[in-house]
């Protein structure tokens, strides 16, 4: 009787649907495992007479296929960085080292002996490799292969601050002095690295300039020549110097003011031609000390400059009038009678002190109206407030004979040693020194001086020393407007500062500094940003992972560096992938060769560390088919039974 045998293949069938599903309960926990299903198909015997027919009997049922279900589990977190998970399609390679290939979903990996990323059996994970440029390089086993981060030397500084603007740079003390905190305006610090990684700091002190202006007093016997910056100047007998080489020193050195050189003769007995030359540097380049003037002979005579105020100063001397006159202050007028008496110098002295308050109400320019009494001589002298510069025709003097209303001249005379013009060239002015580890002032960029070894007219020809440079501040806005001579417009990049001798272990570094978005406004002097890019050795702290499957390295130093990316395979038909073991699979002529790409390209899914893909078994369902499994086992078993039946009732007759 066939039904026997029908019975078997149902047995059969039934049992391996146990098989398959106790193995998937078995496997509930496995990391990466992937379920299956069995799959049956009936049997029947054909002939070729009478094929076809609906009255032939089927002779069982075959397992056709057992299954798998590669649907995604679900991702559980870890503490682990190299707990892999593929949030989507694709696979991980895995190389035995003797040219075994298989592919898996279960991503516990650590780092063997070696420094290689490898399973828990012990093969490689596969991936790119990256170049010094980054650039990938052929598939190969993934691995650790930097323990150490080396030093990178600080070569570029990023400082951005704020410096007050109420801050009095006259109450700076004088002369500046790094050790001096009252002598400079602001200062901050900015942590180096030098080329062995050793830490260094950068200090940066910012002094103001005060409204002044140096002036230079070099004793001469005329006519002489000096060599100015390097300039060879000739003085005449009367002090006069050649107009030609005036035009070429103040070509050469442009802090020099020429208009206001000035002979002054020696005091009596001394012979004739013998006295000081003077002449001034504009205010924002004062203190810098370093101006080189040499005799005839080429000795140097450079003197100490002394400061001079940099407000205009308009200096007169009062004569008393023959008639009535008006004297006519800044648009004040001060009558001046001359009858019934005749005044004095005092009377006239205390008339302009009388009316001092009201020129400086109608000139906001005007600092001070003073008389002064030199031993009976008086002296008129107008000061004006530094900040308005040069004033030049916006303050008027005028004096009118009162009988006539012509022009007159009789109680003021100009003296002309005594008249200044003003100069406000020092508004947001600040010297900046740079110093390695609060002692050795460095190079940033000082133009070496007019007449030293080195100095070109050609400002991209001059070389650069050690010593202060120059920023400027928009006094109406407040940016930064000129670094080092070189202006731009206010909230533009900043020309760049080299900084030189800031690296001990290696004299040929040089480190960029840019001073971009610093600013002086009304507020308190803060580092508003400050960066750098030197560090110091590090050792490995850690790998972890990126979604596209970049493996990073983490060093102690703050520095990371990419290693190597993860490869995901795909394949034309998953299903046909063979089991291998351990949650792995082998590729097939069914399956198709696996196609290697970076996570998150093409169909890729994305990766994730610290992560795990858990067993995709859902136990309820195995529960159902469990039971169903052992239904059909029970019911072929049955079927047996009851032909067993019928056998022996045939056996009886």
């Amino acid at each position: 009787m066939a039904g026997f045998n029908t019975a078997i293949t149902g047995l059969k069938a039934a049992s391996t649907n146990l098989d398959v599903t106790g193995n998937n309960i078995a496997n509930s926990s496995t990391i990466g495992f992937k379920a299956s299903r069995t799959e049956f198909g009936d049997i029947y015997a054909t002939a070729v007479v009478g094929a076809g027919s609906s009255n032939v009997a089927g002779s069982g049922v075959t397992v056709t296929d057992i299954a798998q279900n590669f649907q995604a589990g679900t991702t559980e977190f870890t503490s682990n960085n190299l707990d892999l998970a593929i949030n989507g399609s694709g696979f991980f390679q895995l190389d035995d080292g003797q040219g075994g290939v298989t592919y898996t979903r279960a991503g516990a990996f650590e780092l063997n002996k070696d420094g290689f990323v490898v399973s828990k059996s012990g093969k490689y994970l596969q991936g790119y490799g990256l170049d010094s440029q980054g650039n990938r390089l052929p598939i190969g086993n993934l691995a650790v292969d930097q323990k150490e981060s080396p030093p990178q030397a600080t070569g570029n500084i990023g400082l951005s601050f704020n410096i007050n603007d109420a801050a009095d740079p006259t109450l700076l003390s004088s002369p500046y002095d790094k050790d001096v905190p009252a002598s400079f305006t602001y200062s901050t610090t900015v942590r180096t690295f030098d080329s062995l990684g050793n830490e260094h700091t950068v200090k940066y002190n910012m002094v103001e300039q005060r409204p002044v202006r140096d002036v230079y007093a070099v004793d001469v016997t005329l006519p002489t020549s000096l060599t100015i910056s390097g300039v060879s100047v000739s003085f005449d007998a009367a002090g006069t110097p050649d107009p030609v080489d005036l035009d070429v020193l103040k070509s050469t050195d442009k802090r020099i003011d020429t208009s206001t050189m000035i002979f002054r003769q020696g005091a009596a007995p001394a012979p004739a031609g013998q006295g000081s030359l003077s002449f001034e540097t504009f205010a924002k380049y004062s203190s810098y000390g370093d101006m080189l003037i040499n005799d005839a002979s080429g000795i140097d005579v450079t003197p100490e400059p002394t400061e001079r105020d940099a407000n205009e100063n308009y200096s007169y001397t009062l004569t008393v009038p023959a008639a009535d006159t008006e004297l006519n202050i800044g648009g004040v007028p001060i009558p001046i009678t001359t009858s019934p008496t005749v005044p004095t110098l005092n009377d006239i002295a205390d008339l302009i002190r009388s009316r001092e308050t009201d020129i400086k109400d109608r000139n906001p320019n005007v600092e001070s109206i003073t008389v002064v009494d030199e031993a009976g001589e008086f002296r008129l002298d107008i000061r004006f407030k530094a900040d308005y510069g040069n004033i030049g025709s916006e303050f008027s003097i005028a004096e009118t004979d009162i009988a006539t209303g012509a022009p007159s001249t009789t109680v003021l005379t100009a003296v002309p040693d005594r008249t200044f013009e003003g100069d406000n060239s020092y508004r947001g002015q600040y010297q900046m020194f740079a110093y390695l580890n609060g002692t050795e002032l460095l190079n940033i960029g000082k133009s070496v001086d007019p007449g030293e070894s080195g100095f070109a007219v050609k400002p991209q020809d001059t070389l650069s020393e050690v010593g202060s440079v120059m920023l400027g501040f928009d006094p109406t806005s407040g940016f930064l407007n000129n670094v080092n001579g070189t202006s731009f417009s206010p909230g533009a990049v900043a020309p760049q500062l080299t900084i030189k001798g800031a690296d001990p272990a290696n004299t040929e570094t040089q480190i960029t500094l840019d001073l971009s978005g610093s600013t002086q406004f009304a507020s308190a002097s803060i580092v508003k940003a400050s960066s750098q890019d030197g560090y110091t050795k590090g050792d490995l702290i850690g790998v972890s992972f990126a979604e596209t499957g970049e493996m990073v390295a983490a060093f102690s130093n703050g520095q990371k560096q990419n290693l190597g990316v993860v490869a995901f395979a795909t394949f034309e038909n998953q299903s046909g992938l063979q089991p291998s073991g351990d949650t792995e699979w082998g590729a097939t002529l069914t399956s198709g060769n696996a196609v290697l790409n970076p996570p998150g390209t093409g169909l890729n899914g994305s990766l994730r560390s610290a992560a795990l893909e858990q067993s995709n078994v859902d136990l309820s369902t195995e529960l159902v088919r469990l039971i169903e499994a052992q239904r059909n086992f029970q019911a072929n078993s049955k079927t047996l039974e009851t032909l067993n039946t019928v056998t022996q009732a045939i056996l009886q007759i």
